[in-house]
């Protein structure tokens, strides 16, 4: 089978790795649970590729992504639910659908300021069409909660949680208010520590998280786009306490841990350390 730019190759290819007896082992034992992981992990490669500013990296990271969706497609196709086709012609009748200014004739073409008026009133018709579609249930208790996906990435849930409760006033007004409870949320972690109760400690690291993401809410900082940027500057912190020993020749294995964290120390000192040049060399 050969590569190609037609994306029914990739279907086809799919269908090969789903084959009984001579697919591949381990495409035939995963479902959509075991594949949504990934599924999550290919957006946020890339999302890091569009930081990145690689375009190359993008084009690897987007036929990931697409492989992701493919995949799910074949899945339910051999459930006789829906197939790629499928897919394809939802999205396209609701991107036309949504676009009446663009696809509408002539003379239905709406003015720019009513594009956003517009969106949301056919989105709010799909939500009640795809709700009428659904098993009846019970409706004598809807969560205000209910409307926000359970599959999120837990940072981002926990954002709109926060958000949604707050609509009712269920709130904190200040966000010193919120320092308080990450320091309570800290002590507890503390008390479970002493108790060594491992299930505990978990569960009170979840609560001190969840506080912090209320912080970020309320000082208007994006979680994620937060802790990303914290990544990378331990990755650069950590790159200094590298460079700098094996400017000495001595590993990372090699160092203490008090040699590392006057290294760590040093970084912090400047945006940009500089790396101490290797014994014997010269620098510019």
């Amino acid at each position: 089978m050969t590569p190609s730019r037609d994306v029914s190759r990739l279907i086809e290819i799919m269908a090969a790795l789903r084959t009984p007896v001579t697919g591949c082992p381990w495409d035939l034992i995963q479902n959509f649970e075991t594949i949504a992981p990934y599924t999550i992990e290919e957006a946020y490669e890339v999302a890091d590729a569009i930081t990145r500013g690689d375009l190359d990296d993008l084009r690897e990271e987007l036929g990931d992504l697409l492989l992701q969706v493919v995949y799910h497609a074949r899945m339910a196709e051999e459930q006789n639910a829906f197939a790629f086709g499928d897919v394809v012609e939802a999205i396209t009748r609701k991107m036309i659908r949504r676009h009446p200014h663009v696809f509408a004739d002539k003379d239905g073409n709406i003015q720019p300021a009513g594009v956003k008026s517009a969106w949301e009133r056919i989105k709010a018709e799909e939500k009640a069409e795809r709700a009428a579609r659904r098993p009846p249930e019970d409706t004598a208790h809807k969560s205000l909660l209910a409307s926000v996906k359970a599959g999120l990435p837990a940072l981002t849930r926990a954002m709109e949680l926060q958000r949604k409760a707050s609509t009712v006033g269920f709130d904190w007004n200040d966000p010193r208010a919120v320092l308080a409870k990450i320091r309570e949320e800290a002590d507890e972690i503390e008390a479970a520590l002493d108790r060594n109760d491992k299930q505990e400690i978990a569960e009170e690291t979840g609560d001190l998280m969840f506080a912090l993401v209320n912080l970020a809410r309320h000082v208007d900082a994006d979680p994620e786009t937060a802790l990303r940027a914290t990544n990378a500057k331990f990755e650069r912190r950590f790159a200094y306490i590298e460079k700098a020993l094996a400017a000495k020749g001595r590993s990372l294995e090699g160092a203490s841990l008090e040699e590392m964290d006057a290294l760590w120390n040093e970084a912090k000192t400047a945006k940009d350390a500089v790396v101490p040049a290797k014994a014997g060399t010269h620098t510019a």
